[in-house]
């Protein structure tokens, strides 16, 4: 981020139009929600429209990331255009970048968000690359979704099993890197800028957990399992060794951008970062035993 992050131009009132991929994930239904909000029309890309569920008002339309050309009609009449880095069933890095971008310019794409994939990856430089858009990259820290790992053990057993607890993390409500987006695709003063995306405060896991139990009214343990546990357990959940490689990295020894309260939301949307306590609050059935 430079200077220019703190002075932007002047909003931009009128209703647009973006299209937005990934939308049916955990932030790609943020942008969409907050795209509407604010009164714009959104259009949703899905490799299968019988199946996607959005909200009433999105147009829907079928494309496949890896398939660049089935976005060509999708990106008729958009001006703005939010994208993720991994496409298809095994969300795979994308290498279709250099295509997508000429069919957007092609288009009249004025304006490109990117959610960073948390490294470099093709399509992230591709956009970055692009000349006649103005591209903004979201680097969010940890989302507050990840949480919800721990609905199933605070309601089968009244415990979190974590390890690393007192690692410290500026955790971002999901709803913050939309907003962040949307405000970045329909006004002017985002073009070619990084936005490292936190919360408002810095949280150890003790911290996170003590909320959720406020909030419920009832006792939650926590419980600190050793390096070698937590790898017992994340392969017990059959997740790759490449994920496992990235927690052991990011919960052992988390970066300082990952537990350093950046401000961004504030800056970009003209209101306070929602804290992990509203997050809460918001999902407080996720974590209540399931009635039949």
């Amino acid at each position: 981020m430079d200077d220019r992050e703190a002075s932007y131009g002047p909003r931009m009132t009128q209703t647009q139009k973006a299209l937005v991929t990934g939308a049916t994930g955990t932030v790609g239904r943020q942008v969409v929600a907050e795209l509407l909000a604010r009164g714009h029309a959104v259009r949703a890309l899905t490799r299968d429209a019988a199946r996607a569920v959005l909200p009433a008002g999105v147009e829907v339309a079928e494309g496949d990331l890896t398939r660049p050309d089935s976005l060509a009609s999708a990106l008729e009449g958009v001006t703005g255009l939010h994208l993720i880095t991994f496409g298809g069933a095994a969300f795979t890095p994308l290498e279709t970048g250099p295509r997508i971008l000429e069919l957007a310019r092609s288009a009249g794409v004025r304006r490109i968000t990117v959610l960073h994939g948390g490294g470099p990856t093709p399509l992230e430089d591709s956009v970055r690359a692009a000349d006649g858009v103005d591209w903004t990259v979201l680097m969010p820290v940890e989302f507050m979704a990840n949480a919800l790992e721990w609905a199933d053990g605070i309601i089968a057993s009244g415990e979190v099993r974590e390890p690393f607890v007192a690692r410290l993390s500026a955790m971002v409500h999901e709803g913050d890197i939309g907003a962040v987006a949307a405000v970045a695709l329909t006004e002017e003063g985002h073009g070619h800028q990084e936005y490292v995306i936190t919360g408002p405060e810095v949280l150890t896991v003790g911290d996170k957990v003590a909320t959720i139990a406020a909030e419920l009214g009832r006792d939650i343990a926590l419980v600190e399992l050793t390096e070698e546990q937590a790898l017992a357990q994340w392969r017990a959940e059959y997740l790759p060794e490449d994920v496992i490689g990235f927690l052991l990295q990011a919960y052992g020894n988390t970066p300082e951008v990952g537990r350093t309260v950046s401000g961004t939301v504030e800056k970009v949307t003209g209101r306070p970062a929602r804290t992990f306590a509203q997050w809460a609050a918001e999902h407080a059935d996720s974590f209540k035993e399931r009635r039949s």
